[in-house]
């Protein structure tokens, strides 16, 4: 059973670690990563990746990707959405952390978060406007 858009929505909102896909160019199926991104309902999902990361080359070259997101139990449910970019943009203050406190926190929040700042500071952010979506509940019903 598809989902209505506001559970859509709030599902994608959830910590879930999300499937990241890009067309990977011809003769080639798609680019597809794990990733952590961040999502609110009605909002424009994000993602960091390196400036010169592949994903950004894919990125640059196609303008658009999608994220899948996903889950088994309690029943088995997804929400994919995929959109063109609308922004990439050098991370502010505090980016790390926001993104990482969907999915760590306590003493691996701040480490993790001491790490990316001074590891990952040739990363941006890239945001996605969905224009198609695809959800599903296989225990709804």
């Amino acid at each position: 059973m598809a989902l209505s858009r506001e559970e859509r929505e709030q599902f994608l909102a959830e910590p879930h670690v999300a499937a990241f896909g890009v067309a990977a160019g011809d003769a080639r199926g798609p680019l597809l990563v794990p990733i952590w991104y961040a999502y609110e309902p009605g909002g424009l999902p994000w993602i960091l990746t390196g400036v010169n990361s592949r994903k950004m080359q894919r990125i640059k070259a196609t303008g658009r990707f999608s994220l899948l997101v996903q889950r088994t139990t309690p029943t088995v449910r997804y929400v994919s959405a995929e959109g063109p970019v609308v922004e990439v943009a050098e991370p502010a203050g505090g980016v790390h952390r926001e993104l990482a406190s969907r999915y760590l926190e306590g003493g691996a929040l701040d480490s993790y978060v001491a790490w990316a700042e001074a590891e990952l500071s040739d990363h941006a952010v890239v945001r996605m406007r969905p224009e198609h979506w695809l959800s599903a509940d296989m225990g709804a019903g």
